[in-house]
């Protein structure tokens, strides 16, 4: 299983009028992380949309466990527990300052070529994953 954590702080900006942060950034910031666990294998979201691969979002599933507040420092855990073939599966965990678990959630994703036709996982990044499997 490959895994990765970030750190992100919230933003006044992201909460809503209770002080809470806004359900709709957990989208923003499971991306963020997503973009930094493949970086850390050393795969490039921009590297790989320029030679023609796209990951569009199939699904988004999310639980809300605990409301995130302004100023919260949270770790936002990523992992990736298959290799992937067509579609990519990434859980991910928000954990707040206190080590509170805040959301649980998971994307899949599926690899786009230039036409927008399906394709098979590219070869080099199953290579920086299969020695996490």
């Amino acid at each position: 299983m490959f895994k990765s954590e970030i750190k992100i702080r919230v933003r006044y900006s992201e909460t809503d009028r209770m002080g809470f942060v806004y359900y709709g950034n957990y989208a923003q910031y499971f991306e963020v992380a997503r973009v930094e666990a493949l970086r850390t294998l050393g795969v490039s979201y921009k590297e790989m949309e320029d030679n023609g691969i796209f990951l569009p979002v199939l699904e988004y599933n999310i639980q809300y466990l605990k409301p995130g507040n302004y100023d919260d420092e949270f770790t936002i855990k990523s992992s990736i527990t298959e290799i992937p073939q067509v579609k990519i599966r990434f859980d991910y965990e928000v954990i707040n300052q206190n080590q509170v678990l805040i959301s649980k959630a998971s994307t899949i994703l599926a690899f786009l070529n230039k036409e927008y036709k399906p394709v098979r996982c590219p070869e080099n990044i199953l290579e920086k994953l299969r020695k996490y499997f």
